[in-house]
């Protein structure tokens, strides 16, 4: 079921604002106003579409902040949520932050869902740091030779 029209539009308002501020710097006045967007989603926040982007955007926050173990926590509950499963981006973030976290089963099992879904380039991005780290865990054929 969608979410009414008026609600659809002040939540994406929410977000578009957060987003131009996270792209400033200005990371926790981002933040808020995510929490405010999810906070505004009826029952359940895992049970809308907009909960998936909206603790995705608060996950890379806390990532951004080396706030990991809240970063973690926001991509397990993105994963939760619709077409968060199986999204290479969320998977990179559970990965990552469980690395930093010390927990190398779980990063060498979400950085593959990553690998497997987004490629390498999916790393791209990032600190080369985590595809090495998967490097030591899987044998990633081509993506082998260029380290």
């Amino acid at each position: 079921m969608p979410l009414p029209d008026d609600l659809s539009a002040e939540i994406d308002g929410l977000c578009r604002r957060g987003d131009t501020l996270a792209e400033a710097g200005r990371l926790d006045e981002a933040k808020a106003l995510y929490v405010e967007a999810l906070r505004l989603l009826p029952d359940d926040p895992s049970d809308w579409a907009a909960s998936t982007w909206i603790y995705v955007a608060i996950g890379d926050v806390h990532f951004r902040q080396g706030v990991f173990d809240r970063a973690y926590r926001c991509f397990h509950n993105a994963v939760r949520c619709p077409d968060g499963l199986g999204n290479p981006f969320i998977h990179l973030r559970l990965g990552q932050s469980a690395l930093e976290l010390g927990d190398h089963d779980r990063a060498a099992d979400e950085l593959m869902r990553a690998y497997m879904g987004g490629g390498p380039d999916i790393f791209d991005e990032d600190d080369p740091k985590y595809l090495a780290f998967l490097r030591t865990r899987a044998d990633l054929g081509h993506a082998q030779s260029s380290g």
